[in-house]
């Protein structure tokens, strides 16, 4: 089971001093989580998309790029891209990209996102979210899948003979969770094409949880991926450490209470009851969040936020050693001892394309050929005028 922690990239005031960090600090903050959080012995770091203050993280390939520079074995994944307003050709380009430049270790969560007022700043209607993210991210398997693509759909202009570069590391495309609080055609989504589901359930019950997960599950094994426990999940979480459990409540206090997300409700008591956020010592979360395994099944991610409300980078540094040192050895023990042999383990790239190799031996296919495959003689379009003709019924039609 991979462990990681993800960001949603809020710029908070902390308000025990008063003091909102810049834009700049942020930034080069949630850096040096991610570098802590490899560091410190965690598979994954994530980070959101947001394009409203107070979130900083527009652009989260840019930044996992910067971030797989100082990094050797982390992993990198969002929290999540926008299938619903990015356009699917820049996705596919700009995943792809940063597949090669940190050697496959990226894959990426899509979600329709759940800020309104975003659909019609990049031309787009939220009434149209669910319809948007089926249409669009059937073209984003098809740009990743296919050499060349023609398509034709309702929300985006059609493709012709189209290529989308670079194409996928290795031939195999970045793997795909799709994440999701509470759209079950979502889950349905994700087991259509045998993706992974994640569930950020931060803030719900582990009953409402259980329903999405066995859902997707259910319809997993319906599409003949493999069996219902067999089916790939991913689960939230948020987590406040302290050796002395009741000074980790005292400290957390106070962010909960003004935190964006989750102040002005709810007492941090309510909510650590009806949610999973647990504040206290290591071996609380420890037990807490390897109980789950009783409901949600087999898992093979578990992210963790970690910085949100204000906290000080200092001590998000801490919360990710503990996180790292003490928690997450004991969550893979208890999670990994328990799993069947046949119920896989967390994907990777070299998995991935070892599967694909195995696919192709065992259908008596060729292997896998590297060799560039896209002169076309014409550098500016893409295409020779001839090629362009026969394409659009001129001579050889």
């Amino acid at each position: 089971m991979h462990i990681g922690v993800f960001s949603v990239s809020d710029i908070s005031t902390d308000p025990t001093t008063g003091r909102t960090p810049t834009e700049g600090e942020r930034i080069k903050a949630v850096v040096k989580i991610a570098k802590a959080a490899e560091e410190a012995g965690l598979d994954v770091f994530g980070l959101g998309e947001h394009h409203n203050p107070p979130f900083f993280s527009s652009s989260p390939t840019t930044t996992l790029a910067y971030i797989a520079a100082q990094t050797s074995r982390i992993h990198l994944t969002t929290a999540t891209t926008l299938i619903t307003t990015n356009d699917p050709v820049k996705i596919a380009e700009d995943y792809a990209m940063l597949q090669h430049l940190s050697d496959g270790r990226n894959d990426l969560m899509l979600g329709r996102g759940n800020t309104g007022p975003v659909y019609p700043w990049f031309g787009k209607d939220i009434r149209d979210g669910i319809s948007l993210t089926i249409e669009n991210y059937d073209l984003l398997r098809r740009l990743w899948d296919e050499d060349v693509v023609n398509w034709e759909g309702k929300h985006r202009t059609p493709l012709r003979s189209f290529t989308s570069t670079p194409r996928p590391l290795d031939g195999v495309a970045p793997f795909v969770w799709h994440g999701s609080i509470r759209s079950p055609q979502i889950a349905e989504q994700a087991a259509y094409y045998g993706d992974g589901f994640f569930h950020n359930n931060v803030f719900w019950k582990e009953e409402h949880t259980k329903a999405m997960i066995d859902l997707y599950r259910e319809r997993y094994e319906h599409y003949g991926h493999g069996r219902a426990d067999q089916a790939i999940v991913g689960v939230g979480g948020h987590v406040f450490m302290n050796k002395d459990s009741q000074k980790a409540v005292d400290f957390f206090r106070p962010y909960f209470d003004h935190a964006p997300v989750y102040g002005y409700g709810p007492s941090l008591e309510q909510f650590m009851a009806d949610t999973p956020l647990t504040v206290g010592s290591p071996q609380q979360v420890i037990d807490r969040y390897a109980a789950m395994r009783d409901k949600f099944g087999d898992v093979q991610r578990m992210m963790f936020l970690i910085d949100h409300a204000g906290l000080p980078l200092e001590v998000v540094l801490e919360q990710v050693h503990i996180l790292g040192t003490e928690v997450a050895p004991a969550l893979r023990e208890a999670y990994d001892s328990a799993r069947p042999a046949d119920v896989p383990d967390a994907p990777t790239h070299a998995s991935r394309v070892a599967a694909r190799d195995e696919a192709l031996r065992a259908a008596g296919e060729a292997d896998w050929d590297a060799e560039y495959r896209f002169e076309t003689g014409d550098n500016w379009t893409g295409l020779r005028a001839e090629d362009k003709a026969r394409g659009e019924g001129g001579e050889g039609q």
